[in-house]
């Protein structure tokens, strides 16, 4: 069986077979990722930390998200998406080596630092994954706008369904093996995963001929700017009650063990992650160009949160599944837009372009983050919901500075 699925393999273009590396190469590093975030989530919490200061740990995870993504997305169009690719899964492996000390040196300085390594393999690996697509996918096809999109959004969708599992598969390692030797084991996965990659993914991927100055990182097309602050507002949107105030919420208010709050948020993104695989059927629904489909989604999901900051939050069914339905609409408008960029980027310098746009992306998370913890601490969950309403309406104002254009399907 084996020799038969690698006869297959080598009959598929050369395209696919790349396309499968990278996502095979996407999808260890995302178990990994969503695996280390509940591992230090849970590890921290029966340390006595509270909700909130564990929630802060990741505050450099985000922060150093802003600039990776606009170092990374230069350093790909200079040396080749594989390298930066590769660089990533190295990173992750020294942020997990990190967290093998002893318990009694696993200060919050330390692990804080950790997790900003951890954050910047985490901007370099999705930048390159994402930039690759582009790279890949044929262009000489009449269909190439449908099958980029589709392959994008298989890409992003899977990538997040992988990270719900991983929140999964940390709190069962930590169960069994305990916080030192589940990272053990994730380092040594990832190690082999970086050695297939190192020898079998292209050398040139994705690599300019000219070498471009750092200046050219900020992108000069209108198109692409409007779409990243409407990306920055769409992921502060989701943050700003779904990262510290709806956790700490159900935990403070509805009597949740954390357990039942991670296993929550695990079938969310994997929901989520869902649902993006088949975007490109739902968004088909809606005629209109680029511009028509990107308001529309967004105006559909504006409504959620502000209907659920009405409705009573004592109720815990009513936030369950306005949670839900969040998901699912905010899952269509991330995929959306995820195809828009790399439809939108450059061919030669694509990773500039997509490392401008999630630095967007980033940027939205932390601010999201930020404003998640000090809104929820201030003026509770209902103003959450309101802020994260405005933020979306402000995603749609923006994306009605896109250009008139076909969706490119």
């Amino acid at each position: 069986m084996a020799e038969s699925l690698a006869a297959r393999l080598r009959g598929l273009p050369v395209e696919v077979r790349q396309y499968l590396l990278i996502t095979g190469n996407y999808w260890a590093f995302t178990l990994t990722d969503g695996a280390l975030r509940m591992l230090v989530v849970l590890h921290f919490h029966q340390l006595g930390y509270s909700p909130l200061e564990v929630a802060l740990l990741f505050l450099f995870y985000e922060a150093f998200g802003v600039v990776t993504n606009l170092v990374g997305g230069w350093l790909g169009a200079r040396l080749g998406l594989n390298r930066t690719m590769n660089m990533g899964l190295g990173l992750q492996i020294v942020a997990l080596a990190m967290l093998m000390v002893p318990a009694a040196a696993l200060t919050v300085p330390w692990v804080m630092a950790a997790q900003a390594l951890s954050g910047i393999a985490k901007d370099l690996n999705k930048m390159s994954a994402k930039s690759a697509v582009k790279v890949l996918v044929p262009k000489d096809s009449p269909s190439a706008g449908s099958a980029l999109y589709r392959w994008v959004a298989i890409l992003t969708g899977s990538k997040n369904a992988l990270k719900g599992a991983g929140f999964f598969l940390g709190g069962l390692l930590l169960t069994l093996i305990g916080f030192q030797g589940a990272v053990g084991v994730m380092a040594l996965m990832l190690a082999v995963v970086l050695g297939l990659s190192l020898w079998r993914l292209r050398a040139d991927l994705g690599r300019q001929k000219r070498k471009p100055k750092f200046r050219d990182v900020f992108s000069k097309s209108r198109a692409i700017n409007v779409l990243s602050a409407a990306r920055l507002c769409l992921f502060a949107s989701r943050d700003v009650w779904f990262v510290v105030a709806l956790p700490v919420f159900l935990y403070d208010q509805h009597g949740w063990s954390h357990w039942t709050v991670g296993g929550l948020l695990a079938v969310w993104v994997i929901g989520y992650g869902g649902v993006q695989t088949q975007a490109p059927r739902l968004t088909g629904l809606v005629a209109g160009g680029a511009r028509g489909v990107t308001v529309f989604w967004a105006l559909a999901l504006a409504g959620l949160p502000a209907l659920l900051a009405l409705l009573p939050l004592a109720e815990v069914g009513w936030l369950v599944a306005g949670l839900l339905a969040f998901g699912v609409l905010f899952a269509i408008n991330s995929s959306w837009h995820s195809y828009l960029i790399v439809h939108y980027a450059r061919a030669d310098g694509v990773s500039m372009d997509v490392g401008f746009y999630y630095m967007a992306n980033a940027m939205g998370r932390l601010l999201g983050t930020l404003l998640s913890g000090w809104i929820y601490q201030v003026f509770g969950l209902a103003a959450c919901l309101w802020i994260s309403a405005a933020l979306v309406v402000a995603s749609a104002a923006l994306a009605l500075a896109l250009p008139r254009e076909a969706r490119g399907r």
